[in-house]
């Protein structure tokens, strides 16, 4: 089932269960998803956008989030903070599984060893290596100063 199918699926449940908090999330990700292929069909692909972009569109509806409920709890708004941790819970039930410390680090050595990167200057193509492989699956901004230890340790 594709992640288009499961978030559709998940909508229509949450409205046959009148979860109004999950209902109001998942129509959120269904109309930012709505809005990039209106975007992408303005470029010529009739098709809309893939999963990859799909799953690109709800890691930065999470990071959005975070960033939102941090700002939040500083400004002693619990109860917003509440409420968009709980919208991340519901985006992140449609996203793969976060990789660990160990995970990272060994697909990073990989993306070294598959790109041929001996130096800083090969940042760019490890990053987009990982990124084709790990969509939603790891934090790029956390992974970036990862990759510039490795390429500096060489």
């Amino acid at each position: 089932m594709t992640l288009r199918n499961e978030i559709n699926t998940a909508l229509k449940q949450a409205m046959r269960d009148r979860a109004a908090a999950r209902l109001s999330t998942l129509r959120l990700i269904s109309a930012a998803i709505k809005d990039r292929d209106i975007a992408a069909r303005g470029e010529g692909k009739e098709e809309g956008v893939g999963e990859d972009e799909v799953l690109a569109i709800l890691s930065k509806m999470v990071k959005q989030r975070q960033e939102s409920a941090r700002t939040y709890e500083e400004g002693g708004r619990l109860d917003l903070a509440e409420r968009e941790l709980s919208e991340i819970t519901v985006i992140e039930e449609f996203l793969p599984k976060q990789l660990d410390e160990k995970e990272i680090a060994a697909a990073i050595d990989a993306a070294v060893a598959e790109t041929g990167a001996s130096s800083i200057r090969d940042m760019g193509k490890i990053m987009g290596a990982l990124k084709s492989k790990y969509t939603g699956q790891m934090d790029f901004g956390q992974v970036g100063p990862m990759v510039k230890d490795r390429l500096s340790a060489m």
